[in-house]
């Protein structure tokens, strides 16, 4: 440049391309990062960008203004933005991650894909966070985050995910443009076996599984071929998707992944003009439930919109800080036996149990841990106690763990 003014082609094209900016950060994309070569030879331009760091909807508002700025460069006949990745970008994998939570449902329509996509948001204020969206037939993270394609590769071939703020999103509604998803068996396996091996994710913290709703082919094979610390089961009050939701815990519990607990949704409506706050479903059908509640979402226009990495409303937040708190204790067993009969031999149990129970006073607690269901201890009991079952006042059997029972109930 001579005096200021660009005398080269790509100086031209440079001070163009300066006056293009990352709408995130308000940075030119020089500053930014975004270019990483400029060719330009007889009036034809090829501009190397690197937009991995954008979602798929800001990449492409930036490239369609970096043609705009070049395309009106005198001496510029054709231009053309090459998108390059970093060499070596990104993890392939689930197994890259630290931790895996799952979110499933046991009925569409009860916020599941919601849920999960502000929980992961919310995940996001503390560590590095992905989002995977593995419901095949109803692809909706991307339209909640408001992100869109397309995907693109590394240099290794692995595709990339795409971003909302810091945190990675994939999505097979990514990579159909909003075609209806029509996918069987073999099908819908193997596209996501494809992306559970070799999506290059840049996190590598937390990634928030979202499950199609049921307990179908995609929610086993997911089960089987990655590794789910725990998983949280959304549903509504409403006795039908409660009672189907107990079922799909035992379905989790019988195939070894821990549940962290549910998540009622809908739990009630606050009255705009009122204030007051109203049960959407009628009855007391969350007793039934065989799992913690984690959090009780209302139906609010706050979980309408869009989310964003660390930005959640409160009742989120909250739900975030439960997860985290649930992941540290998956596994355990959350009450103090007064006996734990695991991995004891049949009369060693039956020594164990009598031992205990029988050194209470009446009316103390006692609190079994077992690694089978224990409800059969109770005629046991019965017999040690001299007294009929409706003597035992409570008596509570639930699965604790996939590998430990809990029996409490009260010496009579």
């Amino acid at each position: 440049m001579t005096d200021g003014t660009p005398t080269t082609l790509t100086d031209r094209i440079e001070a163009a391309l300066r006056d293009v900016r990352d709408p995130n950060a308000d940075l030119s994309v020089f500053d930014a990062g975004f270019v990483e070569n400029i060719d330009a030879a007889d009036g034809e331009v090829t501009i190397e960008a690197d937009l991995t760091a954008l979602d798929g909807q800001t990449s492409t508002q930036v490239v369609q203004a970096m043609l705009h700025a070049v395309d009106d460069v005198d001496g510029v006949d054709s231009v053309h933005v090459e998108r390059t990745t970093p060499t070596g970008e990104g993890n392939a994998g689930v197994e890259s991650f630290d931790r895996v939570v799952a979110v499933a449902s046991a009925k569409g329509g009860v916020g599941k894909s919601t849920v999960a996509t502000h929980l992961a948001c919310a995940l996001a204020a503390d560590n590095d966070v992905a989002l995977f969206d593995a419901d095949i037939h109803g692809p909706n993270v991307p339209e909640l985050l408001d992100v869109s394609g397309p995907v693109h590769s590394s240099e290794e071939g692995d595709p990339l995910p795409v971003r909302a703020g810091d945190m990675d999103v994939m999505s097979v509604g990514l990579m159909e443009s909003g075609a209806p998803l029509a996918w069987r068996g073999a099908m819908a396996h193997d596209a996501l076996n494809d992306l559970f091996e070799n999506t290059a994710w840049r996190n590598d913290d937390v990634l928030v599984l979202d499950l199609p709703p049921g307990t179908g082919d995609v929610v086993l094979t997911t089960l089987q071929e990655v590794p789910v610390d725990g998983v949280v089961v959304v549903t509504t009050p409403f006795h039908a998707s409660v009672s189907d939701t107990s079922r799909t815990v035992e379905l989790f519990r019988d195939n070894d992944v821990p549940v962290l607990g549910t998540v009622v949704n809908m739990a009630e409506y606050v009255c705009d003009c009122c204030g007051e706050p109203n049960d959407l479903f009628t009855g007391d059908a969350l007793g039934d439930l065989d799992a913690e509640v984690l959090a009780e979402l209302p139906f609010s226009h706050d979980l309408q919109g869009t989310p964003a990495p660390g930005s959640v409303p409160d009742a989120v937040s909250s739900l975030g800080d439960a997860v985290e708190s649930a992941l540290d204790t998956a596994g355990e067993v959350g009450v103090d036996p007064t006996a734990d009969i695991r991995d004891l031999q049949p009369q060693e149990r039956k020594d164990r149990v009598r031992e205990r129970f029988t050194a209470l006073d009446s009316g103390e607690p006692f609190v079994l841990v077992s690694d089978r269901d224990p409800t059969p201890v109770g005629q046991f009991l019965g017999r040690l106690a001299e007294a009929p079952r409706e003597a035992f006042d409570p008596f509570e059997v639930r699965r604790e763990t996939p590998e430990a029972w809990v029996l409490e109930t009260a010496k009579p």
